[in-house]
């Protein structure tokens, strides 16, 4: 949970809402007194003093550090939709605002090199903490080439779309390179939107970039997530050839449901294939794809997609959450639970995928995974696995 700030009147207004939700619509509070009056009162019930003795403060809600685990396996809301219904975002799903030095830092590189993110077009939940440094004090973003307009319209993806978008930034690739060489970066994320209005789907655009990358450091370790670029398996070529360290394609969904999420012009099939002929064209290269889940799977799907990837040699896989960006796109159907999630991390371990990052708020190029496979690269190049 988290809450914008107001002016000084904030941490009242706050105060005032806990003792009103605790006392019911009677109650009244005055200025200064809110926060005292409320745990002194000797009218309240035992159980609702010691409800706000050890419930949140005022610090909590102005900090929005409300992420009590313990409330996940008591939320009785319902977690399956019913129909006509529109789920209630659980308690696990809800993150921070994003804001912070590196959080600010990031996005003015990004605009003044004209530069855009899939952490902003696709509304990542993870965007505050990615760029924000967190744990591990490195800012992590993932690189949305060749525009911010798509060609095709999934029903997921709030990312804009368009016949034929704006043509592409000739000095992208090189203002990339220079973006992430300024960043001090050592494992960065390249992603696109579609782009079937070029004959090689952008492939040559992702190339450049890499090759920009690699040349100003040779030690960055390079990650594409690309288009399925119609099948056309020369543009996959040009890309795993490139000098690229792990080629990533997102499969989505269980191939049951290919048609009801993406683009007509997607499926499974032809994905699966764009990643196991990356792997015959540089052995060496580390594969990766992503299922999210809610659309209305089942757990037999589940497990039956995540053995056909591993069957087709995929290296790494990504399970999360679907959430429904606007109310224009997909409803969810069901909000997984965590303890689900880590269910299928087992079950990725245990099919012999080298990495399976399963949770709620993970995405394909989640900050996690990233470091992850950064060892897992360095590991594949001393012939360590």
């Amino acid at each position: 949970m988290s809450l914008l700030p107001r002016g000084r009147r904030c941490g009242a207004a706050a105060a005032t809402a806990a003792r009103r939700l605790l006392l019911g619509p009677q109650a009244r509070v005055s200025g200064s007194h809110v926060c005292n009056s409320y745990r002194t009162s000797g009218s309240l019930p035992e159980e609702k003093k010691e409800f706000l003795q050890n419930g949140p403060d005022l610090q909590d809600f102005v900090s929005g550090d409300l992420s009590d685990k313990s409330v996940w396996a008591e939320y009785k809301g319902n977690l399956k939709r019913q129909k006509g219904e529109r789920l209630r975002l659980p308690p696990w799903l809800k993150t921070k605002i994003p804001m912070g030095k590196n959080y600010n830092k990031l996005k003015n590189t990004l605009r003044s090199l004209n530069l855009h993110t899939v952490c902003e077009e696709a509304r990542c939940p993870n965007i505050g903490e990615c760029w924000g440094g967190g744990e591990y004090a490195t800012a992590t973003a993932t690189i949305m080439l060749m525009g911010d307009t798509c060609t095709r319209g999934c029903r997921f993806c709030s990312v804009k779309t368009a016949k034929n978008p704006p043509p592409l930034d000739p000095e992208e690739p090189y203002n990339t390179a220079k973006a992430i060489a300024e960043w001090g970066l050592d494992y960065v994320v390249l992603t696109s939107v579609d782009r079937d209005d070029m004959p090689d789907g952008g492939a040559e655009h992702f190339a450049k970039t890499v090759s920009h990358l690699k040349e100003r450091n040779p030690k960055i370790l390079v990650e594409c997530l690309t288009p399925d670029f119609r099948g056309d398996l020369k543009a996959v070529e040009k890309v795993a050839s490139s000098g690229l360290d792990v080629y990533a394609h997102n499969v989505e969904t269980v191939p049951e449901l290919q048609r009801k999420v993406r683009d007509p012009r997607a499926n499974f099939e032809q994905s699966v294939r764009v990643l196991k002929h990356a792997k015959e064209v540089q052995p060496s290269v580390i594969s990766k794809t992503s299922i999210m889940l809610g659309l209305g799977e089942t757990d037999e799907q589940v497990h039956s997609t995540m053995k056909l990837l591993r069957e087709a040699d995929v290296d790494c896989l990504t399970l999360g959450q679907y959430m429904q960006p606007t109310k224009r796109h997909l409803k969810v159907e069901e909000y997984i639970t965590p303890e689900k999630f880590k269910y299928w991390e087992k079950v990725g371990n245990d099919l012999g995928f080298h990495y399976t990052a399963s949770g709620p708020l993970v995405r394909s190029s989640y900050k996690a995974g990233e470091f992850f496979l950064k060892n897992l690269v360095e590991k594949r190049k001393t012939k360590a696995i």
